[in-house]
Order: C-alpha cells, then sequence, then structure tokens
C-alpha cells in the first residue's frame, strides 16, 4: 500500500534508497507502552474516544433467544406483514409436498423444510409476492396400522376414521412445532391438509374428472402386493434390500402329442423322448401357478442331448449350463430360432406328481426374455409377474385363465394342489421337494440377490394379480397418451439440479399403469356404484360422484361409509354395491395442485388458478413419489405438469458418507442440534452444503459451521455498535464519504449482486460463502481494520466520522438482508438493535427487500484501485509481522514503513498523501519512486518516537502542545481544535 510521511521524487531516489533499505538496526522505543502496544493504555482520554457500544450481545445463546423470536412473529404476525407489503408484486408459488402426519421429524424433513423457507423468503425479499402455505399428508396405512397397533384390528370403518384423524391431528401438532421452530415462516394457522373434508371433496372430484375423460379403468393385472399391508402398494411403496432364495433349474418335460412339431423347428426327423425345455428361477413358488414359457423370437436355440435326456436351451449358454448341471459330455442335435417354438407345447414339471397340475405350458415368444444368465427359456406365471402377465395376454388369454392362488396373505388358497395352506415363503423348500421327487431338477442353490420389500414393514412383497382400478399410461385420450404428455411436461420443466431430468424422464418412460385403489379404510373412497351382476359402474358414475362430494364436503369420508345406498339410487340401490376401494396415497398428495392450489387454498395462490405452481421441491426420492404422481394427476386434469421447476435435495448421511441408521447410532436429529447450538446454526448448515448431492452432517461439521457463525456475529457487532449513535440526520450523500467508504459499498454492492444472483439461481452455499469471506476480508481483514482509529479518535459528529458510519449503516442494512433468508433469527435479532429506530421504523427484515447500498459514479474505478492498494498492504503486514515475530514490534502503530513502488503503483499510493499511513496501520509511511520495477521494495522499522496517550500512533509531535504533553497534535486537534480532516481513509 502506498502512504507517507514525504512523497520523494524520481531525482531523490538514490539517497532515499541508501537511508531506507539499509540494514541498520531499529532504535528502541523511548516510550515504555511501546514495548507492548496490544495493551491498552489506562488512559484519562479514554472518554474522549467514540467507544464502540451495542446491546447486541457477542454470544449468540441461540437456544435461549430463538423462541422469543417465534413467539414474536407470531405475536405480530410478521408472516401476514409480509403478505401485505407483497401485494401486487409479481408471484411466486412454491407448493408444499406434504409430509406424512406420523412421527417426529427428522433431520431430512428440516433440510427440505429449510430450503424451502429459503427460497420462498429469499423471493419476497428479491420482489415476489411469495406465499407460503404449509401441508400434511394425512390418509393411508401408516396411520391405519398406528391405530390397530393401539386398538386392534376389526373396528368398525367409523371408529377407525375418527381415531385416525385425531391422531393425524396429534401429529400434526407436533410437527408443526418443530417447522415453526426452525424459523420458517408460513400460514401455520391454516395449512392445508389432505384429511380435511374440503380437500376430500375435492379429490373425489378429480377422480371423476379422470374418470370422465377415460384414463380410469378396472382390470386384473399383476401389482406390488404387501402381505403385512394386505394392500397394493405403489411404486414409491417399494425399495429393494438383499434376499437369499433356493435358485431352480427346473425341466419341463415335452408334451408327447407336440414332439412332432418340436422335430421339425430344429429341421430333425426324430428327437430324444425325455426332451426338456429348461428354466432358472429363483422364485419356486410361483412354479406351481406355471401358465406357459417365454422365449426370444430371434436367440439361437439348442436341442442338446446330456446322458438320458434332451434339453432345450439357448445355445450361447449351453456350455455354462453343461457344467452347472454336471454333463462332462453332451451333444447338441440341432439349433433353431426362438420363433420356430412359439405355441409348441411343454407339460408342467409337477404334472406327473399330482393330477393337479396335469396342464400344459405352451411356448410364448417375448421380447423381453435375456440370455445374460439363466437358460434363455423363462417360466411364465401371469399372476405373479408383469412381462409374464403381458406375454400371457398377448397371446389370447383373458383373465379367466390366470391361475391366482395366493391370497392376499401371502398363503396359498384351499385348492391349490400340495401346497394349500402353506404361506409361499415357508412353501419353498416344499416345492423343491416335489420337484426332485418328480425328477425334473435339475439343480438347487442359495442366491443372494436384491428383491422388493416394502419401505413400511421391510418385509419381501410380490407381484400378485388383483382385480384393481388403474390410470392408464398408454390410453389415448384426446390423441395422445398420458405417457406421451407426461414426458412432454417434463421437457418443458426446469430442473434444478440438471440430473432430476433424466431420471424423471427414465421412470415415467418405463413405469406400468399407475394402480389408483387400495383396501384400506382411512383413505378417500373411491366413491364408485359397481353393478352386482357385471360389475359395470353406474352410467350416472360422475354425476353420482358429484353428489356424494357434497356430502363429503360437509361431513367427510365418513359420510360415503354412512351413506345409504338408496338415498343416492333409489329403486336402482339392490342392482349395485357400494366400491370399498380407496385411493393410493400418493393420489391424495399428487392431486393437491387442483384441491389446494385451486381449491382449499385458492385465495392465497391466485396465479394458480391460470398458472402452474412455479416450484415443487423435495428430496430426490420424490422423483418416484410426489414428483411423479403429481406429473401423472396434472396432465390428466389440465394437460400439463403442475409445476414449473422441480428442485432436488440429496439425502441426508453421516460425515463419513453412510446412512443414517438408530441401530448404528449415527443418527443427528435436528430437535438436538437446536438444543444445543440454535435453529440458526442448523439453517446455515444447510445453506453451506451443497444440497444437489449428499448431504453430511455431524459434529466436527457442526463445529465448523458455529465457527463461520461466530464470524459473521462478530462482524455484525462491530457494525452495530458503531452506527449505535447514528441517525437520519447524520446521513451523508455518497458522493460526499471519503474514498475507502465509498469503496467500502461498492464492495457491499458486489457483495449483494453477487448474492442475489445465487438465490436466484437457488444456489445458496455460494451465498454463505460470499457473505463469508465478505465479513473475513472485505470487512474484517481490511475495511473495519482501517476504520477502527477514525471512528474511535475522531470528533463524534466530524464528517469524516460520520461519512464513516453511513458506510457502514447501508453495508449493515444490505448484509443483513442478504443473510436474512438464512440466518432468520440472528438477522432479526440484529435488525431490531441497529434498525429499529434509525431511519426506518419496520419492525422485522423480512418485510424488505435485498437492499443494495448507495453507488458513487467511480465505484468501478475505486475497486480497481483499491484492489491493487489491498495487495500491496498485504505486502506490508508480512513484512511487519516478521518484525513482530522478532519481538522488535508489538502492534502495527510501533511500525515505520518505508515503499518504494514503481509506475501505477507509486501514482496510485502517492494519491493517498498522508493517509497512506492509515491504510497500512502504520505511525508513518515514507514512499518513494522506484525507478524500475526491481527497485520497489519495503522496509518496515521500529519506531524511535512517543507514543500518543488516546490514538496510540508513535508520532514525532507527541508533547508538542505543552499543555496536553501525551497527545499527539492530531488527537489535540480533535479533543479540543476543529478536528482534523479526512478525504481519503
Amino acid at each position: 500500500m502506498f502512504g507517507n510521511d514525504s512523497l520523494v521524487q524520481p531525482s531523490k531516489i538514490w539517497y532515499h534508497l541508501k537511508n531506507l533499505f539499509m540494514n541498520t538496526p531499529a532504535k528502541p522505543a523511548t516510550n515504555p507502552a511501546a514495548q507492548n502496544n496490544d495493551t491498552p493504555v489506562q488512559s484519562a482520554y479514554r472518554a474522549t474516544l467514540n467507544m464502540p457500544d451495542t446491546p447486541f450481545p457477542m454470544r449468540g445463546d441461540l437456544p435461549k433467544r430463538e423462541p422469543q423470536w417465534v413467539a414474536s412473529w407470531q405475536k405480530n404476525k410478521v408472516y401476514e406483514a409480509v403478505r401485505s407489503v407483497s401485494k401486487g408484486r409479481p408471484s411466486f408459488v412454491l407448493h408444499d409436498g406434504p409430509p406424512y402426519a406420523n412421527g417426529d421429524i427428522h433431520i431430512g424433513h428440516a433440510v427440505n423444510k429449510v430450503l424451502k423457507d429459503i427460497v420462498v423468503k429469499s423471493k419476497n425479499m428479491a420482489g415476489f409476492d411469495a406465499p407460503y402455505v404449509p401441508g400434511w399428508d394425512c390418509h393411508g396405512m401408516p396411520i391405519e396400522i398406528q391405530i390397530e397397533k393401539k386398538h386392534g384390528k376389526g373396528l368398525a370403518p367409523e371408529k377407525t376414521l375418527s381415531l385416525a384423524r385425531a391422531y393425524a391431528e396429534e401429529q400434526i401438532a407436533k410437527q408443526k412445532a418443530d417447522f415453526v421452530r426452525l424459523g420458517v415462516l408460513g400460514e401455520w394457522d391454516n395449512p392445508y391438509k389432505t384429511m380435511n373434508p374440503r380437500n376430500e371433496a375435492d379429490e373425489l372430484r378429480a377422480l371423476g374428472t379422470i374418470l370422465d375423460k377415460g384414463y380410469v379403468f378396472r382390470g386384473l393385472k399383476p401389482v406390488n402386493w404387501c402381505f403385512d399391508c394386505g394392500s397394493a402398494l405403489a411404486e414409491a411403496e417399494v425399495e429393494y434390500a438383499d434376499k437369499t432364495d433356493p435358485a431352480i433349474d427346473v425341466a419341463f418335460p415335452l408334451s408327447f402329442e407336440d414332439g412332432p412339431l418340436l422335430a421339425a423347428a430344429f429341421g430333425l426327423k426324430l428327437i430324444p423322448a425325455n426332451t426338456a425345455a429348461v428354466i432358472w428361477t429363483t422364485t419356486p413358488w410361483t412354479v406351481v401357478s406355471n401358465q406357459a414359457l417365454n422365449v426370444h423370437p430371434e436367440v439361437t436355440y439348442a436341442l442338446v442331448e446330456a446322458g438320458v435326456r434332451a434339453f432345450v436351451i439357448a445355445a450361447d449358454l449351453v456350455e455354462a449350463n453343461m457344467k452347472n448341471w454336471g454333463f462332462d459330455d453332451y451333444k447338441v442335435l440341432a439349433t433353431c430360432q426362438g420363433a420356430a417354438l412359439s405355441r409348441i407345447r411343454f407339460m408342467h414339471p409337477l404334472a406327473k406328481h399330482h393330477e393337479g397340475y396335469q396342464r400344459f405350458s405352451p411356448v410364448f415368444c417375448a421380447e423381453y426374455v435375456s440370455v445374460e444368465s439363466g437358460t434363455g427359456v423363462v417360466h411364465s406365471a401371469p399372476a405373479y409377474g408383469i412381462e409374464d402377465f403381458i406375454s400371457c395376454k398377448a397371446h389370447g388369454m383373458v383373465d379367466a385363465d390366470i391361475i391366482s392362488p395366493v391370497m392376499g396373505n401371502g398363503v396359498y388358497a384351499s385348492s391349490e394342489p400340495l401346497f394349500a395352506g402353506q404361506h409361499i415363503w415357508k412353501a419353498n423348500p416344499e416345492i423343491v421337494a416335489a420337484l426332485e421327487a418328480s425328477g425334473n431338477l435339475l439343480k438347487v442353490k442359495q442366491y443372494a440377490h436384491s428383491y422388493m420389500h416394502c419401505w413400511r414393514h421391510k418385509t419381501p412383497i410380490i407381484y400378485r394379480a388383483t382385480h384393481q382400478w388403474f390410470a392408464g399410461l398408454d390410453r389415448e385420450v384426446q390423441g395422445s397418451t398420458l405417457r406421451q404428455t407426461a414426458l412432454a411436461a417434463i421437457e418443458a420443466t426446469a430442473f434444478y439440479p440438471a440430473w432430476g431430468k433424466p431420471r424423471l424422464h427414465n421412470m415415467i418412460a418405463n413405469r406400468p399403469d399407475w394402480t389408483l385403489s387400495r383396501q384400506r379404510q382411512w383413505g378417500v373412497p373411491m366413491a364408485f356404484f359397481v353393478h352386482n351382476e357385471t360389475g359395470a359402474l353406474h352410467p350416472r358414475t360422475p354425476e353420482l360422484l358429484e353428489q356424494v362430494a357434497k356430502l363429503v364436503e360437509v361431513g367427510g369420508i365418513e359420510a360415503w361409509h354412512t351413506l345409504d345406498i338408496q338415498d343416492i339410487l333409489g329403486d336402482e340401490a339392490a342392482m349395485y354395491s357400494k366400491n370399498r376401494d380407496t385411493l393410493d396415497v400418493w393420489f391424495d398428495s399428487g392431486v393437491t395442485h387442483a384441491t389446494v392450489l385451486r381449491g382449499s387454498h385458492a385465495a392465497q395462490h391466485p396465479s394458480c388458478q391460470t398458472e402452474q405452481a412455479d416450484m415443487y421441491l423435495e428430496g430426490s426420492d420424490q422423483h418416484r413419489g410426489w414428483f411423479h404422481s403429481s406429473l401423472l394427476t396434472g396432465s390428466m386434469l389440465q394437460g400439463r405438469a403442475p409445476y414449473k421447476s422441480l428442485l432436488t435435495h440429496g439425502f441426508v448421511v453421516d460425515k463419513d458418507g453412510k446412512k443414517m441408521s438408530k441401530s448404528v447410532g449415527n443418527v443427528i436429529a435436528p430437535q438436538e442440534v437446536i438444543t444445543k447450538f440454535g435453529a440458526d446454526i442448523l439453517r446455515l448448515w444447510v445453506a453451506s452444503t451443497d444440497y444437489s448431492g449428499e448431504l453430511n452432517i455431524g459434529d466436527e461439521i457442526l463445529k465448523r459451521v458455529v465457527e463461520t457463525y461466530r464470524r459473521i456475529r462478530n462482524t455484525l457487532k462491530f457494525l452495530l455498535a458503531n452506527v449505535s449513535d447514528f441517525d437520519a440526520t447524520n446521513d451523508l450523500p455518497v458522493d460526499e464519504l471519503l474514498e475507502i467508504d465509498r469503496y467500502a459499498l461498492a464492495l457491499a454492492g458486489s457483495m449483494m449482486t453477487d448474492v442475489q444472483a445465487s438465490y436466484a439461481k437457488y444456489e445458496f452455499h455460494p451465498v454463505v460463502a460470499r457473505i463469508q469471506s465478505f465479513c473475513a476480508e472485505d470487512l474484517g481483514a481490511f475495511y473495519l481494520d482501517i476504520l477502527k482509529d477514525r471512528l474511535y479518535t475522531t470528533a463524534a459528529g466530524s464528517p469524516a466520522r460520520r461519512s464513516a458510519q453511513t458506510a457502514l449503516w447501508h453495508i449493515t442494512r444490505s448484509l443483513l438482508t442478504a443473510m436474512a433468508p438464512i440466518l432468520s433469527f440472528t438477522a432479526e435479532e440484529a435488525w431490531a438493535f441497529g434498525a429499529k429506530d434509525v431511519k426506518h421504523t419496520d419492525t422485522s427484515v423480512f418485510v424488505n427487500t435485498f437492499e443494495a447500498p448507495p453507488q458513487s459514479a467511480d465505484s468501478a474505478a475505486l475497486i480497481d484501485k483499491w484492489e491493487q492498494i489491498r495487495a500491496i498492504r498485504g505486502d506490508v503486514m508480512r513484512e511487519i509481522e516478521v518484525l513482530r515475530s522478532e519481538g522488535k514490534v508489538g502492534a502495527s502503530l510501533q511500525a515505520n514503513v518505508a515503499i518504494a513502488a514503481h509506475g501505477q503503483a507509486f501514482e496510485i499510493l502517492s494519491s493517498l498523501g498522508d493517509e497512506l499511513r492509515f491504510v497500512m496501520i502504520a505511525s508513518r509511511v515514507t514512499l518513494i519512486y522506484a525507478s524500475t520495477p526491481d527497485d520497489a521494495k519495503i522496509r518496515v522499522s521500529a519506531s524511535d518516537c512517543n507514543k500518543c496517550e488516546r490514538c496510540w500512533h508513535y508520532t514525532d509531535d507527541v508533547g508538542s502542545v505543552a499543555a496536553h504533553p501525551t497527545l499527539c497534535a492530531r488527537c489535540d486537534s480533535n479533543v479540543y481544535g476543529v478536528g482534523e480532516v479526512r478525504a481519503f481513509a
């Protein structure tokens, strides 16, 4: 940096280089206090200093103070105030994905709600009208299971519904308290709940709309089925876990009648008498329901003779299977394409073991068959496999032909030969034994693999063919299918981060029809009247649904259960029955864009009557869940997605990247973090973590977050303490401010530009990093460090001090608005101490928009100039530190600095005149011109002058005024005279 007591011209360069840069020892300071400048001197002049003062505490004590702010926000209706000042602005709607009303919130809930709060607050402060209506998902199996555990099964529907509704309300109250404690502002006194009668009624109306459009049908199809739930499951309710099953290779003997057909397929006159097609499966329990065999039409198959038998398997898999089955000597008799085997019949492998299995298994060609493993021949049980079902139906099988002996509890029906009454998992060994006894078991071994499990019970599930209500993905409605409409909607959606787009696209592209129905009580009923003989819906179903919806709107879903069918159908009542299925709970939440945004809370979201919600924000699992179901319902109801953008965050893991588990003991509850550190620390952790991937949390990580918070809070305390005597009458126009103050405002303006740009892109960790670097580097390590002398030593009302306070005031406003969406409690606390009754009378930081500080016309030039000064200052600070480490100086004010600068550096430093010493925080700075870059040097030495008792500068004019022998001339003027004049620093 360049500051000087004397500006030296180039003609005198040699003389000054000799005197300033010769390696001469520094003289000891004559003032004893100079030996330790870090210790303040008890001075009679202390009262003349402008010492900083603020009630804003250094210690955050967040766990104690934050609840007081929560109460204040509620008492003062801060959310309502924000809504009031935002009225008439451009709208931004973030629709809340409802957490399920069961259990305490976990760290993932906290991440989700904090991110939503940051988005909503930042949008309001960016000049939008951004309401936030929180919601809860209330119906569904988990709550019903809780009721069954506590009160037993077999309760009357009305009793179950009453208990479930009360339980959901209790859970909502607990979760709401935790969400509010996180500092989330919203319409907490009027949230949406999917169990509210108005929402239940509008859900029935939505069902009626998609039924009337032609999307809904009833049919027999394999669906995900949980024995413990006793119900079909949605795709999002399925997870995968390891399971070990018996893997078996089973021979299906050739039907005697079809021997000539098989010979012809292979181009042979005769084939061995004991020929069989071989399959490999890890689900022996499905073999009893086998009804066909599948081969790929374009794969080459071989007829292989081995021992006394011949086998039909894929040609590429012959060697591996012969070795696996123990045949060292074998011969390939012939080969053919899979298409040649079509419709050739084999026998069920238990046909000779029990007459109940004496049936054919015809070969059907299917594209899904793979030859990567197994035998290339797939056994098909259409009741228990989606591909199996599709293949069998495509080859002419009707619903009545499908064999489905497994009941809803996982037990074989009494009509099943050999295995009646046995649970399928326990029957596996029995089936293997029966196959071995029949002579058709070639191999069995235990096989570990990833298998479908219920996400609630963590137990294995199956595909099971049942009659259910479906939303057809490939049924054409008004010229396009639901799948096509949904895929087109994905293309029109913005994704944050971008990887969410292909993820959701692939799920929609490959998913089966949506199973809408569930076999439970606590849910919105599929309020259909079904003909007792034909199973057909009543011809006036849309009209009847509206009648039921009106009843539900008053009495809730209980009205359906107590409804007398005759009151609706009159004389037709005897011909019809009430459908007992309930809607998939994902339909409940998936249709809230209609039931909430355009329904119960339409007044809060007027833009959503014609537009989509601007954003849905959830965890990455919701590509299978709420994002998914909302997309499908929006596509059916409106022909588009209900959202313009999707923001996805990852899961929370421990510090080592491991999934959190109670059994492992690495779970961190948000309540514990709040109790120990405060909600703002949790919010700061969320914001400072890149949410697009996994979010790591642990004790050490939180400690680092606390340190970041302390640095920011310390900065706020300094700012507030130095504007405590500043009011509207003291504000100076920006062009009258000192140069370094204008530069500081330019830095704050740059910070605000960067912060607002990051908020607009929903990237919050750069916001934290930018605020932190602004506080630590731009302010703490530079501007505020330099500013202390002027703030403390110049006259209280002098232009020099008021210039600094004006800059600090605007910087404080900017910093608090920048950090408010993240550090909400701290920003509000600081706002109350530093903004209230100064220039603005608003009672909350959140009713303000982002406030960029005023800028001077030369802001850009100042940034360029002062960045160069800061670089040189850094070099000076390093040289002073060397002397400090050697014990030659204490504080930097004890140092004299000599700078030889070249070219533009000299011009920049010399422009500051004598005020260069304030920038370098040195008592004397001598600047000379270096004729070449190589001559540019910095020399630091200890001052031999006395120390001013008041400002602690070491100058040769200390005692120059006889009446005040311990003061320097500058301090004498500031205390007793007209005061010093500053222009730059």
